[in-house]
């Protein structure tokens, strides 16, 4: 599993997806710092 972050002012967000690629899609449509991390 793919988990996108996303860091705004004062909150964060988390995303799950099944593969990189389209996590990799979201990424590109967010503003904020992101992390892209993969876990089992």
């Amino acid at each position: 599993m793919w988990v996108v972050t996303v860091f705004e002012k004062n909150t964060y967000r988390m995303f799950e997806f099944e593969n990189e690629m389209e996590a990799q899609q979201v990424i590109k449509g967010l503003k904020g710092s992101t992390i892209l991390s993969f876990t089992k």
